[in-house]
């Protein structure tokens, strides 16, 4: 199928004017201050409506254990 009319930049353009992104809005974290997404839950301390979501502590372990691991494997 052929475009019977086309369309003019102008028309184009006025059609793309909502394409626009608009950057995320971030609201601050009331327990430890720093920016995040808005009905998200921080994921630097990692609570959510004042209630502990993630244990942050035990992914810090985990993640030191492994590069532990990979040290003694390459030295």
């Amino acid at each position: 199928m052929v475009v019977r009319m086309r369309h003019t930049r102008a028309h184009t353009r006025n059609r793309r004017s909502h394409h626009a992104i608009s950057p995320a809005s971030l609201s601050g974290c009331p327990n430890c201050g720093i920016m995040k997404s808005s009905h998200r839950v921080c994921l630097n301390c990692g609570k959510y409506k004042g209630r502990q979501v993630i244990d942050t502590q035990k992914k810090i372990d985990k993640k030191a254990k492994r590069q532990k691991e990979r040290q003694k494997t390459n030295p």
